[in-house]
């Protein structure tokens, strides 16, 4: 515990919003896992081309209104294991709700995280049971926060 945000994750949280830049901020203290940032604030073309290669599922994306930022574990470099992300998200978690701002978890769509008294594992397991019951696949986005 006791991560700082580098340079490089501060610069990608220029043109976020404000109250997301706080829990960002206050996650990384908190976390017991370390994370940068790698996406913040998107252009119209950014977006185009990850939905053009899959990488995004829409052009409604809250990156594009600074409203969404994409964390990346680090762990002797950037590592994807979705283990990793639970912990970051148990962190944003804490932080959200320290600070009173409402954010949802790309893991957990259906849900905003202050909305959860659990472990943010069990909230994205909450997630995929009720979209297999429904008769759909998961979109599991667990680097991706949104401001609501």
């Amino acid at each position: 515990m006791g991560y700082v945000l580098g340079n490089r994750s501060k610069q990608k949280l220029e043109g976020v919003n404000p109250r997301l830049v706080a829990v960002v901020e206050r996650a990384i203290e908190l976390s017991e896992q370390d994370f940068s940032v790698i996406c913040g604030l998107r252009t119209i073309q950014e977006q185009e081309a990850l939905v053009a290669k899959g990488a995004s599922q829409t052009m409604k994306s809250k990156h594009l209104e600074g409203n969404a930022v994409d964390l990346m574990a680090w762990v002797d470099g950037g590592r994807w294991e979705l283990n990793l992300y639970d912990e970051i998200a148990d962190a944003m978690l804490k932080a959200a709700k320290e600070l009173g701002v409402t954010i949802r978890w790309g893991a957990a769509w259906h849900k905003a995280l202050n909305d959860w008294d659990g472990t943010a594992e069990d909230l994205m397991n909450e997630y995929i049971d009720i979209r297999r019951s429904a008769g759909r696949r998961p979109f599991i986005d667990a680097p991706h926060f949104e401001v609501l």
